[in-house]
């Protein structure tokens, strides 16, 4: 709001008397004051005392125009010089009151119709924000119009910060609570339990599908299991240690869902290769074969997964953006156990007996996965005929007698 420094009522000046202003201090002041709340600073009908952030110390009178008058207020370079001012426009109810304390202020304080050296102050007009003046510049001559400029050695920044102020600082904001959720310790307690159980009985199907299924090959699965929730867990512990994340509920299902993620990965892996040994082929180069056919698949799928996740963490609110966080960070640590563990953990394990030769345990059976036979030709040879005088084949029997 602006305000004059004029002849202020004695309760005014008593307060003016008993408050310190200091540099940088905007709070102390105001308990000297016994300005509780914004109420009592802000109330623009009546006089206040202030004080600005170089510790000078003011009496200002009731406001005269309201920061809510102000239509524009822009920092630029003055035409007439190289120095930064602000340009100040008003609306039209603003702009009258603001023609009418310029009037008077210059009539009866400008210098140049003065002569006594205090009325200086009283020719200044102080920009109050929060109770705080921002700037006090002395007024020059009559403004009517509503259109002003605000000089004085300012830097760019300085300028602009003021024009900011001005333009920003008297905007009428209120605040609506939408929705308030108050969960006690034992409830917190009750669905932390509730997402870790729900946790354990997922990562337990998915294990006993895995050796059900794909026999020892479920030992790579539940070992990619267990590398990825550790990774999990120690990146979410470093993140609230040196980041403040907090893991709620919302961010247990997002670590639920990664448990998914990673099967998907290894299952991708898993039936590529078995498809490679149904072809017929030795081990060694079906894993190889089965790997470069599979990790496209991997990277499209965890690039999708972790686009969605991006776009739901920058999209929405509250919650459901620790349920993105925690995808989009599983979604990472997944192309990393699977490129890092998983694939190398099966090139060593093809190098064993018991997977190399197609153990009927080891999930990688050729006869369990219908693989083909050796190859053999089906043309079907037909018997060379000898014309007459050609001698046939020599052949040795033995006779009757046992002669040969």
């Amino acid at each position: 709001m602006f305000g004059d420094s004029t002849l202020v009522n004695k309760d005014t000046l008593a307060l003016f008397n008993k408050v310190t202003c200091t540099p940088g201090d905007t709070t102390k002041w105001k308990q000297e004051a016994g300005y509780t709340n914004p109420e009592s600073y802000d109330n623009t009908a009546v006089q206040i005392v202030s004080c600005d952030s170089t510790g000078n110390k003011y009496a200002l009178d009731v406001a005269k125009v309201p920061g809510t008058q102000i239509a524009t207020a822009t920092a630029e370079l003055a035409t007439n010089s190289n120095q930064w001012q602000v340009l100040l426009t008003l609306k039209s109810g603003g702009a009258t009151a603001y023609g009418n304390l310029t009037s008077e202020q210059a009539t009866k304080y400008l210098p140049s119709a003065s002569t006594n050296e205090n009325d200086f102050y009283l020719d200044t007009i102080a920009i109050v924000l929060d109770g705080n003046v921002i700037s006090a510049p002395e007024v020059q001559g009559p403004i009517p119009g509503g259109t002003s400029q605000i000089t004085g050695n300012f830097t760019q920044a300085q300028a602009t910060q003021l024009a900011n102020y001005l333009q920003y600082g008297a905007l009428p904001l209120t605040f609506t609570i939408l929705t308030a959720n108050t969960v006690s310790p034992s409830l917190g307690r009750a669905q932390l339990d509730g997402g870790l159980i729900a946790a354990a009985i997922g990562l337990f199907l998915v294990v006993v599908y895995s050796f059900l299924y794909y026999r020892g090959l479920g030992l790579v699965s539940v070992s990619s299991l267990v590398i990825a929730a550790t990774l999990a867990l120690l990146s979410v512990i470093l993140l609230s240690k040196y980041q403040n994340f907090a893991l709620e509920l919302s961010g247990i299902a997002g670590l639920i869902v990664a448990i998914g993620i990673t099967a998907d990965s290894f299952v991708v892996f898993f039936e590529r290769l078995r498809d490679e040994v149904r072809e017929g082929k030795a081990l060694r180069p079906a894993v190889e074969a089965g790997w470069k056919r599979a990790r496209r698949t991997i990277l499209v799928s965890d690039t999708v997964s972790f686009i969605a996740a991006v776009l739901l963490y920058y999209f929405s609110i509250g919650e459901v953006k620790g349920f993105a966080y925690t995808l989009g960070l599983t979604t990472v640590i997944d192309i990393i156990v699977v490129f890092l563990f998983t694939k190398p953990m099966v090139t060593l394990l093809a190098q064993t007996k018991f997977y190399g030769d197609g153990h009927p345990l080891s999930g990688l059976d050729p006869s369990r996965l219908g693989a083909r036979a050796p190859w053999r030709s089906s043309v079907r040879r037909t018997p060379v005929r000898r014309g007459p005088g050609v001698a046939p084949r020599s052949t040795v029997s033995r006779n009757t007698t046992g002669e040969a």
